[in-house]
């Protein structure tokens, strides 16, 4: 599809335009990559059957970019990009990777060190370079420093978001083939990892052959590491390394088991069934030479004596021990959800107005929708003033009375996505504050303030008496960038004595609160809530990855307030002593 190759550039465009201090231009490129990204039909189709104007009815999409789609189709370029990279000739995706280095930035390290990519800029700041630089220091080059380091660290391995749909789209492609009896993802996928290594795919069949043929031809496969009747290794377009293992249908669950893992935990499970007299591999549940389980999962485990553990929780950290028990928790589930709290609208730079999102809410099954945009500190995503919020307010409100006219029994709920200021305010007051339903506070700027510092101020906007949700309250972005240094059992602690909820942010790239906080976010009682911060309306699907996570950290329906019902929730928004 040419939809990823022309949101690419156009997101190079939007950052390369930032670097000339555009206003408007940016938005609109980096809005039609969006939309690209989320096009399921190939552009390149849509332009074969309806020409520019098909193009210009995508959302989005207006004439002058259209006109670009359109060059780049016929080409293979676009002339206006290629002169905005003879203008500044630098790797831009590959210089804002690095945390605290934006587009003008960049362009500055061009034109003063001739910076072009994180190799040029590596050397720069290793050799001092950056420190000498007027606006620059000492500070912002050890900063510089660190986040290449923790770049090459996440080298190598791809995020779950990015991974699960390629793994989803084989598995439907495997599924049209009639030899294909049984087929699952295994490994850290299956177990839903924030990050993957390489994927691994198991497959039951007769026909191994013709599997094997199939799966080193598809498309995207540039290089077939080996090839055999039971398993054959190949690595795609993207430099993702996939596994495939075929088995006789009798061993598949068995086979499932072994190869979902974790290393560990297999591990404890091999050594209940020695001492059971039983032994345990990926052919299946043996007593002496009889087979007595491994066509399926759930026998293998009660072969053992123990539950079938969920794959998420497979980590050896106590989930056997609570199997023999018969104490596993009974995890959330995504049909638990009743609503998303953390969504962005056009108000703030968002690309769907709040009709457009309540109605793919109202289609995925919500009961509310929370709309919650970023307020005006970050100026940068056209944050709202007190003003703007009561204009939001007013257009809400009509879009619920439509709804209540209509018979439809779904509520939009007005939140706001405040900033914490480095003091611990925030940056709306609290008079305009007290309107919203609820509140929830962000930290999105000076994330090197000290452990002491950042704690205190955490913590005063936890205080505050209308806040009610701590966003990404660690503020990691996965692959680029470390939680905060902060005293999490002092804001643990901060969270459940003043009833403010905790946010599991569902965007693959945060994934925050992790699986590890998560589990002692539920030790302490305290409440959390599974958003998706979604700025686009595909986006809404990010829920998925937030229940995954949740999982992952032995949440169960009742640890979380989105799976209340309206009339529930809000009555918990109410207050914040949080009560399920």
């Amino acid at each position: 599809m040419k939809n990823q190759e022309l949101s690419k550039i156009f997101y190079e465009i939007a950052n390369l335009l930032k670097t000339e201090e555009a206003k408007f231009r940016p938005y609109a490129y980096r809005k039609a990559a969006l939309e690209l990204d989320n096009l399921e039909k190939d552009v390149s189709k849509i332009y074969i059957q309806g020409g520019k104007d098909a193009l210009e009815k995508i959302p989005g999409i207006g004439e002058s970019i259209a006109e670009k789609i359109e060059e780049y189709l016929r080409t293979g370029k676009i002339k206006y990009y290629q002169e905005l990279k003879k203008k500044t000739p630098i790797k831009m995706e590959e210089l804002i990777s690095v945390e605290g280095v934006g587009p003008r930035m960049a362009k500055i390290l061009y034109e003063k060190l001739k910076v072009r990519n994180l190799k040029d800029l590596e050397k720069a700041a290793k050799s001092h370079k950056i420190a000498e630089l007027p606006g620059f220091g000492e500070k912002t080059e050890k900063n510089i420093l660190q986040s290449i380091s923790f770049l090459k660290k996440s080298k190598g391995r791809f995020l779950l978001g990015d991974v699960l749909a390629k793994v989803e789209k084989i598995k439907e492609e495997f599924k049209r083939i009639k030899e294909v009896e049984n087929i699952s993802e295994a490994g850290s996928v299956r177990r839903r990892k924030e990050t993957i290594g390489d994927v691994d795919l198991l497959i039951s069949t007769k026909n191994p052959k013709k599997i094997m043929d199939f799966f080193v031809s598809m498309p995207g496969v540039v290089k077939i590491w080996g090839k055999g009747e039971t398993k054959s290794s190949v690595r795609t377009r993207q430099g993702l390394e996939i596994d495939l293992r075929v088995v006789p249908k009798e061993s598949f669950g068995a086979a499932l088991q072994y190869f979902t893992g974790s290393k560990e935990h297999n591990i404890g499970t091999r050594k209940i069934a020695m001492s059971k007299g039983l032994k345990l591999n990926e052919y299946g549940v043996f007593k002496g030479k009889k087979m007595v389980a491994g066509k399926n999962e759930r026998e293998v485990y009660e072969s053992l004596g123990i539950q079938w553990i969920p794959p998420e929780i497979r980590e050896d950290k106590g989930e056997i021990e609570a199997s023999l028990k018969g104490k596993l928790p009974e995890l959330v589930e995504l049909e638990d959800i009743k609503g998303d709290l953390h969504s962005h609208s056009s108000w703030d730079g968002g690309t769907d107005n709040i009709i457009e999102i309540a109605k793919a809410c109202i289609d995925i099954g919500y009961q509310y929708l929370g709309i919650s945009d970023h307020t005006k500190f970050l100026r940068i995503e056209h944050g709202l003033n007190e003003k703007e919020l009561f204009q939001q307010r007013k257009e809400i409100d009509k879009l619920n009375a439509k709804f209540q006219m209509s018979n439809v029994k779904f509520k939009i709920l007005q939140g706001a996505e405040t900033n914490i200021l480095n003091d611990g305010s925030l940056d709306i007051k609290n008079e305009a504050l007290k309107k919203l339903n609820y509140v929830i506070a962000g930290v999105h700027s000076s994330f090197k303030m000290s452990r002491k510092e950042m704690t205190r101020r955490i913590i005063k906007a936890m205080k505050n008496p209308y806040v009610k949700i701590l966003a990404h309250p660690t503020g990691r972005l996965i692959k680029q960038r470390d939680e905060y240094l902060a005293d999490w059992d002092k804001i643990f602690k901060a969270a459940k004595d003043f009833g403010v909820v905790l946010e599991i942010n569902a965007h693959p790239k945060r994934l925050d609160l992790n699986e590890r906080n998560i589990r002692i976010a539920k030790e302490m009682g305290i409440k959390m809530i599974i958003n998706s911060d979604a700025h686009h309306i595909s986006q809404l699907e990010n829920m998925r990855f937030g229940v995954f996570q949740a999982r992952r950290g032995w949440a169960e329906k009742g640890d979380i307030i989105n799976t209340l019902s309206l009339e529930k929730l809000i009555n918990v928004l109410k207050r914040k002593e949080v009560e399920i």
